[in-house]
């Protein structure tokens, strides 16, 4: 019966000290909701971006996306996004999907325009460019190789 006890409370030291990891490592990461104002985004293609994926200025986390839908008659995707009040968005503004590296997390990336004018609380950035296909272009590049007479290999 002891050793029961004895494995019972080691069991639980360890789940304390995970549970203890776990938080330390939410409360570093800055994971979550960025209060701020409301902007949208369409996109042709959004692969790998969902609610809580960062939105960035120059390397800097400055929002985060709260909600991604179809737009039924575009079929473009729209992105609802919340940017710090801190940071004013000029209306020329670019957003593009991005990476962290080849395999990394996506994460959307503005450009800041050179406009005066600023977004106001749910505007829409206008000029979008979607994630790219890396395994569309790994496939087109591997079958329009060509040897040295021009023909397909």
């Amino acid at each position: 019966m002891r050793k029961n006890l004895i494995e019972t409370l080691m069991g639980a030291l360890v789940l304390a000290v995970a549970g203890f990891f776990i938080f330390f490592a939410y409360s570093k990461a800055q994971i979550g909701k960025v209060e701020g104002y409301e902007i949208l985004a369409k996109f042709d293609r959004i692969d790998g971006v969902r609610a809580g994926t960062d939105v960035m200025m120059s390397g800097i986390k400055i929002g985060t996306v709260t909600s991604s839908m179809l737009d039924r008659k575009t079929y473009f995707a729209v992105v609802t996004m919340n940017i710090s009040t801190e940071v004013k968005v000029p209306e020329d503004t670019s957003i593009a999907v991005s990476s962290d590296g080849l395999l990394g997390d996506k994460f959307l990336a503005l450009s800041p325009g050179g406009s005066d004018d600023m977004l106001p609380p749910g505007g829409e950035i206008t000029i979008t460019q979607g994630s790219v296909d890396l395994m569309g272009l790994v496939g087109q590049m591997i079958f329009s190789q060509t040897n040295s007479d021009g023909e397909k290999k």
